[in-house]
């Protein structure tokens, strides 16, 4: 019988995709990974080469992901809101996600795929500029700190559930609450980033 070649890569990056996850990169272990995958260790090192190369894969599949999930179409006030509000249910439905990005700013070394990512995020920065020279969005305002502040505006609620709970007094899995924090982050985000005759 042939081997899945692709079959068992998949089961690997799901497998490290948990583990890192909860674990980030120096507390997984390989053998983790590999068990969880119920493959043995040396095809992970065999089809990804070492944990690191694995953890840079995995994390910049997850940002793929999330680019692919999550687009910018214009930068007027809808287009942010809905931006936010985007960026609100890929993380609600994809938790692991700002775990991974926890880890690694605790992590010494720099940034998987840092140039892509900077490339990625100053694009939106070059949007909101011209937005701003367009009259359509807050002029005052830093672009890059309105990218970085709509993002976290939207990903926290997910990144510390706990303090989200005990502020609102409901947990992530009532859909009610989730809808009510959805609307709030895309008012919030237009709010923000109106210019001071629309608000």
């Amino acid at each position: 019988m042939a081997w899945d070649t692709e079959a068992t890569r998949r089961r690997l990056r799901e497998a490290a995709l948990v583990e890192f996850a909860a674990h980030g990169l120096e507390g997984t272990t390989v053998g983790a990974i590999a068990a969880r995958a119920g493959v043995n260790k040396e095809r992970l090192y065999s089809y990804f080469g070492d944990k690191q190369a694995l953890w840079d894969l995995v994390l910049s599949t997850e940002l793929e992901r999330l680019a692919a999930g999550v687009q910018l179409t214009g930068a007027g006030l809808d287009d942010i809101g809905e931006f936010a509000g985007a960026t609100f249910d890929y993380h609600a439905t994809h938790p692991e996600l700002g775990r991974l990005l926890q880890w690694e700013g605790l992590q010494d070394g720099p940034p998987a795929q840092e140039m892509a990512r900077t490339a990625h995020y100053r694009e939106k920065v070059a949007r909101f500029t011209a937005a701003q020279r367009d009259g359509r969005i807050d002029g005052g305002l830093d672009p890059a700190h309105l990218v970085f502040a709509l993002i976290a505006l939207a990903a926290w609620w997910q990144t510390v559930p706990q303090l989200a709970g005990m502020i609102t007094g409901a947990g992530p899995d009532d859909e009610q609450e989730r809808a009510r924090r959805r609307q709030f982050v895309v008012e919030a985000a237009r709010r923000l980033a109106a210019p001071p005759r629309v608000r």
